[in-house]
This record gives structure tokens, sequence and C-alpha cells, in this order.
């Protein structure tokens, strides 16, 4: 403690301010690490609660005395008791789920409930069921399902029911393929309901999959899948980024229906034939029939006469069949009236002899290989008027925007960053303290001047003057220890051979400290103590 207050005395007031400001920022870091060091480390526990479950999970934790902290909407705790407080406050049924299902038919009792208490609490129940179902999916956060239900009048006649669903997407938006699917859970779960009463609607008040949307096939997806599967073949054997390809598919957008008959004269079938024979055979014999010629003088009134006639007919009818075709064809949208595909391969890079890189393109051979392999890949139609265009150019390089992502250091080797804030923090400490503090009181200023030792009286004849601790100029003879010091740090030191005449320094000194002991002894003492400070 002396030795303390020998030093704080010898510091003059501008170290002593530096001193003392010192250990004030030592202390108030010292305090800094400690409350680091005492507090936990924080990790989230839950977040996006309602207010309801929210508040329930937040009095469980006071209940068993757990710190935690709210940020917003988001609740956090130590981060060694995470998972160990989610599994507890799931087995207590916590946070609650705000949707409930078929548990509200749960509390409904005979007594008392009515047709009309029984169906509103079922359709809420049903609700809330497609409700959960819907949130399941780990690309929506939340959702609500409102079903209109028709009731059970059966009075009632041409009446839909029909159903919406509001959704909000965790990240980015619904797809149109997925809304649909939507449309067809609901449908199914709801008796009499159709898809395409069930409106599907996204965070941002859009209605997802209507009618007026394009189709699935058409012009844009099946270019976009032909691109797709010809950049996957090319980029095969010229690398990633080396082929650019663009499809343009020229699709009917319009239904045409062509009935056609056509007869050929030419060509007929007998398919039935019908004979027909006829045979008529007729004869008359005379008799006393009065005639004309029986009046007559000389007629041969009274002669016997007779005729006879005979008649043959033959009747033949063919019935034939007339060759003749009927076609129906029916064109829809979607079909492809003509392809274009357009394709630029980059080529490659050698090393000139003089040692600069200079652009090859590729050859013929290869370019036809590969308008082959696309020619495949599309389709390829000739009659069609289908077109393939391949060509090989110099790519620009195009440099990326921004900065690259690339894994740390911390990353990599998993260290945690509150330790290493610690550490930083004591070392920074350390560092203070060994600056701020233990250097200045170790550069003091230099101790006052000792007073010169006096021979006694009786001594001064004989005795030589008193030790100061200090050795004269004169005294150093150019073959001193100092001499031989300043020699041996040059890198020459040799043993130079003491003069023949005149004392030795070395001898002289010996002297003096044997008969000062005691100064001496006191000379020593101020040395180490200013080495000490």
């Amino acid at each position: 403690m002396q030795q303390i207050v020998n030093v704080w005395t010898m510091m003059d007031p501008r170290r002593r301010m530096i001193a003392v400001l010192a250990g004030v920022a030592m202390l108030i870091a010292v305090l800094g690490v400690a409350r680091l060091a005492s507090t936990p480390s924080m990790a989230l526990l839950y977040a996006g609660l309602e207010s309801g479950p929210a508040g329930e999970v937040i009095g469980a934790l006071e209940q068993r005395g757990v710190t935690h902290e709210v940020r917003g909407g988001a609740i956090f705790v130590d981060a060694a008791r995470r998972d160990e407080l989610r599994m507890t406050l799931a087995s207590e049924g916590l946070p609650t789920n705000s949707t409930r299902g078929y548990e509200l038919l749960d509390g409904l009792t005979g007594f008392g409930t009515t047709s009309q208490m029984f169906d509103a609490a079922y359709w809420r129940a049903k609700e809330g069921e497609l409700a959960r179902t819907i949130v399941s999916h780990p690309a929506i956060s939340a959702a609500r399902v409102h079903i209109a239900s028709t009731g059970s009048n059966p009075f009632q006649r041409d009446v839909r029911s029909g159903a919406s669903v509001a959704l909000t997407a965790e990240s980015g938006t619904i797809t149109p393929k997925h809304a649909r699917a939507l449309q067809f859970l609901v449908a199914s779960a709801v008796a009499g309901l159709v898809p395409e009463d069930v409106s599907v609607i996204d965070g941002q008040g859009g209605l997802i999959g209507t009618l007026d949307e394009k189709p699935a096939n058409g012009a844009d997806e099946r270019a976009d899948a032909l691109r797709q599967r010809v950049a996957r073949l090319l980029e095969a054997r010229v690398g990633l980024g080396n082929a650019v390809v663009e499809v343009s598919v020229d699709t009917v957008t319009r239904t045409e229906q062509i009935r056609e008959r056509r007869i050929d004269p030419d060509s007929r079938v007998a398919i039935s034939i019908d004979s027909e024979e006829r045979s008529d055979t007729a004869s008359d014999q005379g008799g006393g029939d009065v005639t004309v010629a029986s009046n007559l003088p000389q007629g041969d009134a009274g002669g016997d006469s007779s005729s006879q006639s005979q008649s043959n007919e033959t009747r033949e009818r063919v019935n034939y069949e007339v060759s003749q075709t009927e076609r129906e064809i029916t064109l829809a949208p979607g079909d492809i009236r003509r392809l274009s595909v357009a394709v630029l391969l980059n080529g490659s890079r050698i090393e000139a002899p003089d040692g600069s890189t200079i652009f090859e393109p590729r050859s013929e051979e290869e370019l036809s290989a590969l308008r082959e392999l696309v020619a495949s890949a599309v389709g390829y139609d000739e009659a069609r008027g289908d077109v393939i265009t391949l060509k090989t150019m110099e790519f620009e390089p195009v440099l990326p925007a921004g900065s690259g992502f690339e894994a740390s250091l911390l990353d990599r080797l998993a260290i945690d960053v509150m330790s290493l804030v610690q550490a930083a923090v004591l070392a920074l400490v350390a560092l203070v303290l060994g600056l701020f503090v233990l250097r200045p009181l170790l550069l003091r200023s230099d101790p006052p001047a000792l007073p010169r030792l006096t021979a006694r009286p009786e001594d001064t004849a004989e005795q030589p003057a008193a030790l100061t601790g200090e050795i004269d100029e004169d005294m150093i003879s150019p073959m001193s220890p100092a001499a031989l010091e300043g020699r041996a740090a040059n890198g020459a030191l040799t043993t130079p051979a003491l003069p023949e005449s005149g004392e030795d320094p070395v001898e002289r000194l010996r002297t003096l400290i044997g008969e000062r002991q005691e100064e001496t002894v006191e000379i020593l003492r101020n040395w180490l103590e200013e080495e000490q400070a």
C-alpha cells in the first residue's frame, strides 16, 4: 500500500487524470461484460400468434419464472430452454388454435339446442376444419373459409351453394394451380358444391384461379416448356450459361368444325337383283255367232274359224349402292400451327501462340449435330413450316449485379457470435488496463537526485571521495567494460590486453565497493526501485 502511495505522489497531475479515467473505463467495461455474461442468449419461441394465444403463452412463462422478451409479435426465451419450453407448452395445449373445428359440436346438448343452432354450429365446424387443412400447407400462413349453405329447406329451387377462401401466403404469392387445388378441396368437402363456385382470394385482395385466365396448355406455357427442354439438352454439351434458347409457338386460337361428304359414281356395288318372267297364251275357235261376214252373199258365214296368240315377258331389277365418304373434322384451340426455334451458342476460347486468348466458333459438324438434337426435342415438322435457327457467336461477359453471397468464416466454423463478442470485450478491457493504467504507472517521472555522500572527517585524508552511483568519464578507459560492450554490439569483440602502466578500472571499482559497502547497497536499492516502478 505504501508503494502505491509513493507512486501516486510521484505522478504529475496529467498522469493522475489519465489513471483515474482509465480506472473508471475499466470499471464500466467490467460491469458491461458481467451484465452481458449474465444475460442469456435469446431465441425465438413463437411468432405470428394472435393476441389471445400469445397472452396465454406469456402467462404460462411467467408462472414458471422463465425470462422472456416480447418484440413486436414475437416471443423470445433463453436459447438453452427453447425446445424444452415448446414441448412443455405443447403438452398443455399452448398455444391454443383460435380456429375451432368439430370440437364445437361437443358442447351441444340435445336439451335446448334447436335445429337452426345445430346447423350454424355444424357449418362453423366445417369451415374451421377446412381452414386447418389449408393452413397445414407450408406455403400458407393463415386462411379463412366461408361457406354459403342453402340450408335444409326442401322447397328451395335453383339455389346453388358457394364458398370463399381468403389466404395469406407465407412468402410470395399463391399460384393458380394451387388455387385450383383448393377449389377442388373445398368443393369435395361440401355436398352439392362445384369447384367453379369456390372463390380464392390472396392476401393482396386479388382473385386467383378465375375462368378468364389462360389455359395451362397455352402458347406461352408450351413455348416455355420447349425452351427449358432445349436449354437443358444444349447446356449438357456447351456448359451452363453458354446457350440462349428462344421458342415461338403459333397455335390455333379458334374452334373450327368441318363436315365433308364425298360420293363416287364410278364405284358401285350391286346389293340386290330382282328377276320376273311372264308368259301369256290365247286361242279362239269359230262358232254360230252372227257376224257381218255371214250376211254377205259370198261370205263364209257358215265356215268354221279359230285364232291363237302367245306372249312372253321377262323383267329384271338390279339395286346398286353408290360409294360415299363422310368426314367430320374439329379443330380445337391449342393446336400447333407453326414452330420457330432460335438458338445462340457461345464459342470457346483458345490460347494463341503469343499467349493471348482468341475466340473460336463451333464447327459446322457440331452445329449440325446439335440442330438434329433440337429438332428431335421440339418435334420438328417440315411440312408444317417449322423453322430452327442455330448460330454460334461470342458472348459478352456480364458482370453480376451486386456482390455474390459467400459463407462467412463464422458460418463455416459454427462459432457462437455472442461468445466472440464477450471474448472481444474482455480483450479490450485487458488492453485498456495495460495501456492506460499499467503503462502510465510504469512510465512515471524520474526520482529526485540523491544527495551526494560525503566522507567522515576522520577518513578524509585516507579514503577517496564518496560513491554516488555515477562513473566519471575519466574513469572509463578505452578498454573498459563499457567499451567492450560497444564492440560486442558491433560484432568485433576481442580480448584486449590491459595497459601495462596504470591501474585497472575494474579493480579500482571493486576496491571502492569493498571499502564503501553501505553506500553501494543504498545505490543498488535505488536502482531496483526504479526498475520495479
